[in-house]
């Protein structure tokens, strides 16, 4: 009975949390209607009120759920390339890219922030910072980048990143700016290798 009533809830946040993804992506957060969210998945506002506290707790859900799959993909770039330096400068440059889609723009670059506050204190960020420091770590150790303070090197790698990925997405042109700001990102990135 407790397995299938705790399997009953899953199923239910997992409906609200797709449901809202949807309405999200194509009416921004504040215009989404939470009666039509809800009634769509066949629920009621006391289900989403239960599993996420209210509207927000559903943003944060839905943002740490596309924050994670965009740091996978980040992931997976790297570790597609020959080295682990290559392997960092393709994740930060993969991350910079997914502001050009539009349900990352609009639900975790532009939507999140205005309503979660400052993206680099979300728990899905400090994934992507340890990631991060683990790769600077053995790039100091195999002396490819200066003996630099790994968890400043790692935040400021990462707040680069995130700081272009919210630029392209702010942006009138976000094509136009993204070729700038992944430039940019690979040269401030290239001043912390070894000399």
């Amino acid at each position: 009975m407790a397995a299938n009533r705790a399997e009953t809830m899953e199923e239910n946040r997992a409906k609200l949390i797709s449901a809202a993804r949807k309405a999200f992506a194509a009416r921004g957060f504040s215009e989404a209607s939470m009666d039509e969210l809800t009634a769509d998945v066949g629920l009621t506002r006391g289900a989403l009120y239960h599993n996420f506290g209210d509207k927000k707790g559903l943003l944060a859900a839905v943002v740490a759920q596309i924050d994670g799959e965009m740091a996978k993909r980040a992931q997976e770039a790297g570790a597609r390339k020959r080295s682990v330096w290559e392997g960092l400068l393709a994740e930060g440059t993969a991350y910079i890219e997914m502001a050009l889609d539009p349900e990352v723009r609009r639900i975790v670059l532009l939507d999140g922030p205005a309503f979660l506050g400052d993206p680099s204190q979300w728990p899905s960020q400090n994934t992507c910072l340890q990631v991060t420091k683990e790769a600077i770590t053995t790039l100091i150790s195999e002396g490819i980048l200066q003996p630099v303070d790994v968890e400043a090197a790692a935040r400021l790698l990462n707040g680069a990143a995130l700081n272009a990925a919210l630029w392209v997405a702010a942006s009138e042109e976000p094509q136009a700016v993204l070729p700038k700001a992944i430039e940019v990102f690979q040269l401030l990135a290239t001043g912390l290798l070894a000399k």
